[in-house]
């Protein structure tokens, strides 16, 4: 049942045009890729979620990439902060390679789900408010169909927000204090499910050092022993 309504939501993401400046920018990235790309067709419209559908562990980021995601067609593939991720995920026993380059090379998520506050690659990786507002919906969606989820990783500042939000919107209680986002830090919510904060794997925080490898590792590795704790 989750697999087929996810599938139905996959398709409802993909056509979506809510969002006019987001729709003109990953179009217009396509139509101009940067020479290491030309000749490659890009995948340009909204990115769905992906991963298994009886997932414990759900990843939240910000959008795709210009150049990684909007090309590829799936969610942090095919660019730096992908093979970031993918390594730290493979490292932790929640994928299957420690790559992610395109779309049918094997990389593969168990026990793992990916998403994103915002479907579509926004310019200067900067969504506005209203179109993370028309994005949300989607977020919760997936919220209703992941029903096995125990553990969230939030990938940045913005999509620990959005997930916030997300699950408030759901009629999940508010949290008083709000969780305070940290790197590393986590948070037991009153449904069950433990919130863990990440710094992003974005170039801005991987190549001035403020994200590291065995940072990142760490951050999953620790949702893994939660996971292992939660079915003992």
């Amino acid at each position: 049942m989750a697999a087929s309504s996810l599938s139905a939501l996959r398709a409802r993401i993909i056509g979506c045009r809510a969002c006019p400046r987001l729709v003109r920018h990953r179009e217009a990235v396509a139509a101009r890729p940067p020479r290491r790309y030309q000749g490659q067709g890009y995948w340009a419209r909204p990115l769905p979620g992906f991963g298994d559908p009886e997932a414990r562990l759900l990843i939240v980021g910000l959008a795709p990439a210009a150049h990684g995601g909007n090309r590829t067609g799936r969610m942090f593939t095919g660019d730096g902060s992908g093979q970031w991720l993918a390594r730290a995920l493979y490292e932790a026993g929640f994928a299957s390679r420690p790559t992610s380059l395109h779309v049918g090379d094997g990389f593969a998520l168990t026990d793992a789900y990916i998403t994103a506050a915002v479907r579509c690659a926004p310019p200067g990786n900067k969504p506005t408010p209203r179109e993370m507002a028309r994005c949300q919906p989607y977020l919760e969606a997936e919220l209703a169909l992941l029903t096995h989820v125990r553990v969230v990783v939030a990938l940045g500042r913005i999509a620990f927000d959005a997930f916030l939000r997300a699950r408030e919107a759901r009629g999940r209680p508010g949290l008083r204090p709000k969780p305070r986002f940290a790197h590393g830090a986590a948070a037991r919510l009153p449904e069950g499910v433990t919130l863990i904060c990440s710094y992003h794997p974005s170039q801005q925080n991987t190549f001035t050092g403020k994200l590291t490898r065995p940072m990142l590792s760490a951050v999953f590795k620790k949702a893994r022993r939660l996971l292992r704790s939660s079915a003992g």
